[in-house]
């Protein structure tokens, strides 16, 4: 069987400061760049993007800053109203650090935020004017499964749809890219008790293949001022469903996470 090539095609899209029709501005950009969609593809889109659609913005300046909130900025040198957001909208909060660059003292807490482990609960304040901030979107499954019945709807064909946004791997510079959620196809591929090259059989790799095509996204979608919040990813080959995908699907307990259970419950 001859193996396709994989497509990341990159999609340009108006920059957004407020509430905006998301299904027709993603279809209209899409048709802009001469692009359409078809049976199979994936389609990445910008968490942050889907937020701003939502209305998910906040005035810093605006948010009641709590005695608890004081008191954890002082500690790890943050803004004390980020502070107060990363309280209320993360799931969890583990702990937190100083970083210093150019001089300058810099926090950040460690959140657990919609299955996802991340700085700051997800919180983002880059590409949006100065004293604003974007929460994650809400109900972000529900989200992606409703643009994959829109676009079905609209065009006939069925998508895959990955909300993606920047992670930073444990232990390493830089960011990738990770699935903040996913509808319309298997985002998880069980490899246990296939064999490898010798006969093996595998024990426990399960490949994150949202994740994996979310970094592939993110390759041409940019970080700064590019304006491409939208990518089309063809030939992935995955296995396509019509059935809800949810956070259990993709994500497991931190208590059993290699990397934070280790480093909090299994700590030496």
């Amino acid at each position: 069987m001859t193996t396709k090539s994989l497509w990341v095609i990159p999609i340009s899209a108006p920059v957004q400061q407020a509430p905006f029709d998301l299904i027709q501005t993603i279809l209209s950009a899409i048709e802009a760049e001469g692009e359409a969609l078809q049976t199979g593809d994936v389609l990445a889109l910008s968490s942050k993007y889907a937020a701003i659609s939502q209305g998910r913005i906040v005035m810093l300046d605006a948010v009641h800053i709590s005695p608890q909130a004081q008191e954890i900025a002082t500690r790890y040198h943050m803004n004390p109203h980020l502070t107060q957001l990363v309280i209320q909208e993360a799931d969890h909060i583990f702990g937190g650090i100083t970083h210093e660059f150019n001089g300058v003292k810099v926090g950040f807490l460690l959140t657990h935020k919609n299955g996802v482990i991340s700085p700051n609960a997800g919180l983002d304040r880059s590409n949006i004017p100065s004293g604003q901030v974007v929460l994650l979107p809400s109900e972000p499954y529900a989200l992606a499964e409703q643009i994959r019945k829109e676009v079905l709807a609209r065009l006939g064909v069925k998508v895959g749809i990955i909300l993606t946004d920047s992670w930073l791997m444990p232990g390493r510079w830089g960011t990738t890219g990770v699935a903040i959620s996913t509808a319309g196809f298997y985002p998880i591929q069980d490899e246990r008790g296939k064999p490898d090259l010798f006969g093996n059989p595998m024990m426990v790799t399960q490949r994150g293949i949202a994740d994996q095509i979310c970094a592939c996204a993110q390759m041409v979608m940019g970080e700064t001022a590019e304006a491409r919040p939208i990518a089309i990813v063809r030939n992935t080959g995955v296995m396509m469903t019509d059935e809800r995908i949810d956070v259990e699907d993709v994500a497991i307990p931190w208590e059993t996470c290699i990397y934070v259970g280790s480093l909090t419950k299994g700590a030496l």
